[in-house]
């Protein structure tokens, strides 16, 4: 299972996601694809205000500036039990 986040190196809050995302990656088994919003990102016209953005691997939005623990994980385990 793979996430997107939609990511800017100087952004607090994108570092702050990312270390978040990493913590639960220890505990549950997923991927984290790390997309700059900054270098030539279609994403970008939609998503320049939003960063940092979390995305499922159909590009649907789960949470944007601050992580929504109780969202990822009822979506990572919805995903698990159907596979």
């Amino acid at each position: 299972m793979k996430f997107i986040l939609l990511y800017r190196d100087y952004c607090s809050l994108c570092k702050m996601m990312l270390e978040q995302l990493k913590q639960l990656q220890t505990q549950y088994a997923f991927d984290i694809e790390i997309q700059d919003i900054d270098s030539d990102n279609p994403l970008l016209p939609q998503d320049d205000e939003l960063v940092p953005v979390l995305l499922d691997e159909n590009y649907h939005e789960i949470c944007h500036w601050h992580f929504n623990e109780n969202q990822f994980l009822n979506i990572l385990n919805a995903r698990r039990n159907t596979d």
